[in-house]
C-alpha cells in the first residue's frame, strides 16, 4: 500500500508543514505612504538590531520622531543609535528610504516596491540588493540579483544599500544536524527524498531502472492530486540554448 506524496501532505494542512509564524518577531515593511513620505522626509532612530527566525538578514527596528516603530531589514554597516530618514527629501545614504526616482543611476537598493506603498517586497534576503540602471520617464529599471532586469514606478520606494548578513551561504553546514536545527527554525521539510528514489506505490516518478522517472516531468492538464507533480505548468522545459 502506498503513501500520499508530499504536495498531498502538504495541501491536508497539518502541522507538519505549517509555517511558525508565532516565532517571527514582525513583518517586514517600511513606513506608511502618507503626505510627510510625498512632501518632505521624518528622521528615525535605530533601537535595536533583531535577529528573526523567519528572516535570512538581520532586522533593524526603527523608531520615527512620531513615535513611529517599524521593522525593516537591516542595511550593511548599520549600527544601534543610527538616524535614518525616510522621505522625497532624505538623504542619499545607506539605510534612508526613498523613492526611486530621487535616487541617481548605480544606486545600490534593498526592499523594493513593487507598488508605491505596499512597504517592499524584492531583494530582502541576506547579501542581496538591486542596482539602478536606467530611467525611461516614469519608469526605473533595476537589476535584480537574478541578473534580471525590472521596470519598476518612480514612485516606488526602496531601502539604499545592500542587506546586511552578506556571506551566509559560505560558511558550510559540515553536519547533517547542523542543516536539520536551520530548516526547523523555519519548519521546512528536511530531509527531502527525490520522487525517483522512491517505489513505484509511494510516487508517480518511482521504481524503473535507475533514477528515471519513465514518463514526461509535466503532469497532465487533468491530473488528480496524487499524479500532479513534476515540472507543473511548465513554461519551457529541456535546456535552455
Amino acid at each position: 500500500m502506498g503513501k500520499r506524496i508530499i504536495t498531498q501532505r502538504r495541501g491536508r494542512g497539518s502541522h507538519t508543514y505549517k509555517s511558525p509564524s508565532h516565532r517571527y518577531k514582525g513583518e517586514i515593511k517600511l513606513r506608511a505612504y502618507d503626505q510627510i513620505e510625498k512632501e518632505s522626509s521624518m528622521k528615525g532612530v535605530v533601537k535595536d538590531i533583531v535577529n528573526c527566525p523567519g528572516h535570512s538578514a538581520p532586522l533593524v527596528l526603527v523608531q520615527y520622531d512620531n513615535k513611529e516603530t517599524v521593522l525593516m531589514a537591516a542595511s550593511l554597516g548599520i549600527r544601534v543609535n543610527d538616524t535614518v530618514e525616510s522621505g522625497v527629501s532624505a538623504g542619499v545614504s545607506d539605510g534612508n528610504v526613498l523613492p526611486l526616482k530621487n535616487l541617481p543611476e548605480g544606486t545600490l537598493v534593498n526592499n523594493i516596491e513593487v507598488r508605491p506603498g505596499d512597504g517592499g517586497k524584492l531583494v530582502r534576503s541576506s547579501g542581496s540588493f538591486g542596482k539602478i540602471v536606467g530611467k525611461l520617464g516614469d519608469q526605473i529599471v533595476i537589476r535584480l540579483p537574478s541578473k534580471k532586469q525590472k521596470k519598476f514606478h518612480a514612485n516606488c520606494r526602496a531601502i539604499i544599500g545592500v542587506v546586511a548578513g552578506g556571506g551566509r551561504k559560505e560558511k558550510p553546514f559540515l553536519k547533517a544536524g547542523t542543516r536539520m536545527h536551520a530548516k526547523r527554525a523555519k519548519n521546512k521539510l528536511y530531509p527531502q527524498t527525490s520522487g525517483v528514489a522512491m517505489n513505484a506505490v509511494d510516487h508517480p516518478f518511482g521504481s524503473g531502472r535507475g533514477r528515471h522517472a519513465g514518463k514526461p516531468k509535466t503532469p497532465p492538464r487533468y491530473a488528480h492530486a496524487g499524479r500532479n507533480v513534476g515540472l507543473i505548468k511548465a513554461k519551457r522545459t529541456g535546456r535552455k540554448k
